[in-house]
C-alpha cells in the first residue's frame, strides 16, 4: 500500500471531506510518473492523452512499476512533483487518471477538480505585521494539523533549520498561535509559508488560524520561545547524484512545457 493508496482507502472508507482533502494532498505533493506520447524534447513534454467518456484525461502513476505494469512495453514518461502536473493542466479542460487498471488507488480526477486543486495550491497566504508580546506553551491544537504540520515540513529539506510552534500573544491583545521558521534559506520563505498554509487547508481547518514568522538562528526571540514551545526539526537536504541529467520538471523554476 502506497500513500496513495492509503489515503485513497480512507476516503472511500469514510467519505468525509477531511479524508478527501487529504488524498488531494497526497495527490499534489507526491512524485507522479506521467505516461507521455514522445521522448522529452529539452524541456518540452507531450502527455498521451485519452479521451475517455467524461472527458480526455492523461495517465499518471505513483509508482514506476505501475506504469509499466499498465504499458505492459517500455514507453517515454516524467517524472513529475503532482503539484507541476497540476498546474500544467489547470484551465485545458483535461483531467488526471490515477492507477488507471493497476491499483486499489485506481481514480479519476476530472478537469474541474484539477482546476479547483490547483486553485488551493495557489493561494497565497496573507500578510500582516504585528508584535509579539509573549509566547505560551502550544494550546490544544488537533492531532490532524500537527500531522500535517510535520509532513509538510519534512518535505521541506534543506530550506530552514527548524520551526516552532507556540501560542502568542500580541501586543494588541490579539490571542493565537504562531509557527517561528528558523534560519530560513535566502528566497524560501514563501514556500515555507504556503506549506504552512496548506497543512491548515488539506486538514479541513481552511478557517483556523496559524501565524508564521521568521527568525535568524541567533535572534534574542528565540530565548522566550523555544523553552515553552513544540520543535519540528528540517531535514538536512539530499546531495544529488553526480552526472545523472536533470529530467524535465525537476527544477521548480523551469516547469516543462506541456504540449
Amino acid at each position: 500500500m502506497t500513500p496513495l493508496d492509503q489515503a485513497h482507502a480512507e476516503m472511500v472508507e469514510t467519505g468525509e471531506d477531511a479524508a478527501r482533502l487529504r488524498f488531494y494532498e497526497r495527490l499534489a505533493d507526491g512524485e507522479l510518473f506521467l505516461l507521455l506520447d514522445q521522448e522529452p524534447v529539452d524541456d518540452a513534454i507531450t502527455p498521451r492523452v485519452f479521451p475517455l467518456e467524461d472527458g480526455p484525461v492523461v495517465l499518471v502513476f505513483d509508482r514506476e512499476e505501475r506504469l509499466a505494469e499498465f504499458a505492459g512495453t517500455i514507453v517515454p514518461y516524467a517524472a513529475l512533483p503532482g503539484r507541476v502536473v497540476l498546474r500544467q493542466l489547470a484551465g485545458q479542460g483535461i483531467g488526471i487518471g490515477l492507477n488507471l487498471g493497476v491499483a486499489p488507488s485506481a481514480f479519476v480526477v476530472p478537469a474541474g477538480a484539477v482546476d479547483w486543486l490547483t486553485a488551493l495550491l495557489d493561494r497565497a497566504p496573507a500578510t500582516f505585521e504585528a508584535r509579539p508580546e509573549r509566547f505560551l506553551p502550544p494550546g490544544d491544537l488537533p492531532e490532524i494539523l500537527l500531522r500535517a504540520l510535520d509532513q509538510k515540513l519534512a518535505r521541506a529539506a534543506g530550506l530552514a533549520g527548524a520551526a516552532l510552534l507556540a501560542g502568542v500573544v500580541y501586543d494588541s491583545g490579539h490571542r493565537g498561535h504562531v509557527l517561528a521558521i528558523v534560519g530560513a534559506a535566502e528566497g524560501a520563505q514563501p514556500a515555507l509559508a504556503n506549506a504552512v498554509s496548506e497543512a491548515l487547508t488539506f486538514s479541513g481547518l481552511d478557517a483556523g488560524e496559524l501565524d508564521v514568522m521568521f527568525l535568524d538562528a541567533g535572534d534574542p526571540v528565540l530565548g522566550q520561545l523555544a523553552p515553552v514551545a513544540l520543535r519540528f526539526d528540517l531535514p538536512e537536504p539530499v546531495a544529488p547524484e553526480r552526472g545523472r541529467p536533470a529530467a524535465p520538471g525537476s527544477d521548480p523554476a523551469r516547469p516543462p512545457i506541456l504540449r
